[in-house]
């Protein structure tokens, strides 16, 4: 079965196709100016009962008049099978298409990355016949994104880190500074990219820090993940009947935040948070919380409120 991180390491070069020429400089790799890129079909199967589909297939078409074929596959984990069927897929968009073809693997773990790096030879060791080669983005080279002025210059390149980036320890500010980046975006761009990455984390902590942050604030976007959360309210306010149901659901989430951060939270603290009646305030320390680096920075900033002391 499908995974949905799988599906959003690729889709996102489907909905943002020269996402590519951002990330090849990322990587390091140096690529014409685009002109154009088309979305091509990813079966390449044969005429024979062996079914093979890339995860995304698109074409580059850049200034210099040389198109380039670019497969995308999304790995999670390291799969011996795996560079034969990469190698297969080239040869085959170079015999059927005769453009050169250029494979990207996306990862979100550093060991899966750096075996997928790995060039493979294929044929005998004293002349090897064909060498695989892969573009590798991953953790070990994706950006770590936390100026929301830079991720509001690319952020689908910024989508993309966060998604690679998901067992980083810094997720939180990282998710933080896209979630902030995207609030000032058209819905037609906003909508994607909250789905993408809501996808891209899976069930790790960080989807719930994720749906957490995007909880504080659904007025900027509406999707399926918003009309979920949306449905969970209406559910909670009425088997509650009243606001406290909701203003316990964010002081739990606050405390939530803390304690997957290793943080303590004195009594006075806790109190403080779980006896707030007033959602506008519990969602301000919802937002602070991902970044806190003590219990009493949840108040930073709130009036009359001292950094040093938490008062």
């Amino acid at each position: 079965m499908v995974s949905s991180p799988h599906e959003a390491m690729h889709r996102i070069f489907q909905e943002h196709p020269g996402l590519f020429s951002r990330v090849s400089e990322v990587l390091g790799i140096t690529i014409p100016p685009l002109v154009s890129v088309t979305v091509m079909p990813t079966d390449l199967t044969e005429n024979r009962p062996v079914e093979r589909r890339v995860d995304t297939l698109l074409r580059l078409d850049t200034e210099d008049d040389e198109p380039i074929l670019l497969a995308i596959e999304a790995q999670g984990r390291k799969d011996t099978d795996k560079p034969a069927s990469w190698a297969y897929y080239l040869s085959y968009l170079f015999t059927k298409y005769r453009l050169p073809p250029l494979l990207l693997v996306v990862c979100q773990d550093r060991a899966t990355a750096e075996w997928a790096s790995c060039p493979v030879s294929i044929g005998p060791r004293q002349w090897p016949a064909l060498t695989l080669r892969p573009l590798v983005a991953g953790p070990h080279n994706m950006p770590v994104i936390t100026s929301v002025a830079e991720a509001r210059k690319d952020l689908a390149l910024t989508t993309l880190a966060a998604i690679t980036h998901a067992a980083d320890p810094d997720i939180g500010a990282i998710l933080k500074t896209l979630c902030t980046a995207l609030r000032d975006v058209p819905e037609t761009i906003a909508d994607p990219l909250v789905e993408l990455t809501a996808q891209g984390l899976g069930n790790r902590p960080a989807a719930q820090q994720w749906r957490n942050l995007v909880a504080v604030d659904l007025s900027f976007y509406k999707s399926f993940m918003a009309e979920e959360i949306r449905d969970e309210g209406r559910t909670e306010g009425r088997t509650e009947g009243r606001t406290e149901g909701r203003t316990e659901g964010i002081a739990q989430s606050i405390l939530l935040f803390l304690a997957r951060a290793g943080i303590d939270v004195p009594d006075e603290v806790r109190e403080r948070i779980t006896t707030c009646g007033d959602p506008d305030t519990l969602n301000r320390w919802l937002l602070r919380a991902p970044t806190a680096e003590s219990a009493e920075d949840v108040f930073a900033g709130e009036p009359g409120e001292s950094a040093e002391s938490g008062q």
